[in-house]
């Protein structure tokens, strides 16, 4: 295909024409079951284009051995492998480059804006929209005198947060590497999650507090290690936590807040939670790479890590009401996850310890939230 080719069905792929010009038809929809793309019983997915052009080798990122092929009408479609349950980013590639679904949603995942689309697991609702009372989530911008520039949070508050002058314990929630502050609403379903166990009374009403962990300090560099986490470290306490007391109404001690993240939220929340136990006394470490089954993590020796963590470990049994890690059972960082934990556990730390059916991916996180948040502020 020619260059300008290219670029023109690139063009279609993202505006569709209008009905007079028959080249692209893709129902705007990211799951249904009349349109495309949709999921078929067998959690198989299917793409349907209209094209003039040869879409033979258009594949799709779900699935390599997938391809488009042409079908009777005219139209081209694809249908990939049963997919495991869960959240899946996904992008068309054409002529070596990488394209987005028009007919799906966007997230900013894998540091980049791209389609994805969520397959459901079967008995599994603990995220759905149900019929309960709502909080919402409001989008708040800050000035970081970090950053020297403003900010942006989401900020989930209860059903009730409206209503009266009642005060909050808080969860200050990051997301991963790739990701941004939106990962924990729009992929996690952090809002559904938090509205649902407050309606079944499984959890406390809380202030969920997602902030963009992506800073670094100057010559710092970034990495799992204090060092690394220097510029998240002074984001978080010099800027995030004085100006949500100051902007909702908290309860601002240690035993009412708590830090919790995925992934490379995971190591901040390792680094920058275990150094500060003034301000958080319930940390959650999900599917970290700080134990290792990453290229970048050398051998774990907790000690080395964090000074202190064994060799003074009963202040953290005492500092701490809960010290929560958990992995996906497919993760690579499984087995030097528990070989970690085991170790500190054996060395007298307070660990509790959960793994849960998945790779290193949203499925495995949205259950670290629901198990973590219903153990925090009792």
């Amino acid at each position: 295909m020619k260059t300008k080719e290219l670029l023109f069905l690139l063009c279609v792929l993202c505006f569709p024409l209008n009905a007079g010009a028959q080249e692209l038809i893709i129902p705007p929809t990211n799951i249904n079951a009349q349109g495309y793309p949709h999921v078929l019983p067998d959690n198989s997915v299917e793409f349907k284009i209209r094209s003039n052009d040869d879409l033979s080798q258009m594949t799709v990122s779900l699935d390599p051995s997938c391809r488009f092929e042409k079908q009777p009408d005219g139209s081209w479609m694809a249908h990939t492998k049963p997919l495991v349950p869960g959240f899946h980013y996904y992008w068309f590639r054409l002529g070596g480059m990488d394209v987005s679904d028009p007919a799906s949603k966007s997230f900013f995942g894998c540091g980049r804006m791209t389609s994805a689309i969520d397959i459901p697991e079967a008995g599994c609702s603990f995220y759905d929209i149900k019929d309960v009372k709502h909080g919402k989530v409001s989008i708040v911008n800050y000035y970081s005198k970090v950053r020297n520039a403003y900010a942006t949070m989401y900020v989930y508050t209860p059903a009730g947060y409206s209503k009266g002058k009642k005060r909050y314990p808080v969860l200050y929630l990051q997301h991963g590497g790739g990701e941004d502050e939106s990962g924990w609403t729009f992929q996690g379903k952090t809002n559904n999650i938090m509205d649902n166990l407050i309606a079944e009374g499984k959890a406390k009403e809380m202030i969920v507090v997602m902030s963009n962990g992506n800073i670094t300090v100057p010559g710092t560099g970034f990495g799992y290690s204090i060092q690394g986490m220097k510029g998240f470290e002074e984001e978080l306490t010099e800027v995030i936590v004085p100006f949500v007391d100051q902007t909702f109404r908290t309860i601002p001690d240690s035993r009412s807040r708590a830090l919790a993240g995925l992934s490379m939220g995971g190591g901040q929340s390792f680094f920058v939670g275990l150094q500060h136990t003034e301000l958080f006394s319930h940390i959650g470490v999900f599917s970290t790479g700080v134990f290792g089954g990453i290229r970048e993590t050398k051998s774990f020796d907790a000690e080395e890590a964090m000074p202190g963590l064994i060799s003074q470990h009963e202040k953290y049994n005492r500092m701490l009401k809960v010290f929560y890690i958990s992995v996906g059972t497919d993760d690579p960082r499984l087995s030097p996850t528990q070989k970690a934990v085991a170790a500190m556990k054996q060395s007298g730390l307070a660990i509790t310890f959960n793994t849960f059916p998945g790779d290193h991916e949203w499925q495995v996180w949205r259950k670290s939230l629901h198990d973590f948040a219903q153990k925090l502020f009792h």
